[in-house]
């Protein structure tokens, strides 16, 4: 017997590509994931996000945005920036 539903079996990417949705779900998760490390790093450094802002020469709420998951306008600038402070690099690739 046949399933009615479409999206039974199908994969996940499938059903946001058909919605046009994927590539904004995925920039919202790689950006998840970034403010994750880059706060993870924070806490391993004993940083604070005070101190991490004057070294990016920027505002405490600069430094806000950059950890908050859910804003994914933050540039690369901005994120390279970040991650020079706690020694760290960003690296992109095309997969």
């Amino acid at each position: 017997m046949k399933s009615k539903n479409k999206h039974i079996g199908s994969d996940f990417d499938d059903f946001l590509q058909e919605n046009g949705i994927l590539a904004e779900a995925e920039s919202v998760a790689v950006k998840r994931i970034i403010a994750f490390q880059l706060e993870e790093e924070l806490k391993r450094t004993k940083m604070t996000k005070q101190k991490m802002a004057k070294q990016m020469r920027t505002s405490r709420s600069s430094i806000d945005r950059l950890f908050d998951p859910e804003n994914s306008s933050v540039t690369l600038l901005t994120l390279n920036k970040a991650a020079a402070v706690l020694g760290k690099k960003i690296k992109i690739e095309l997969v």
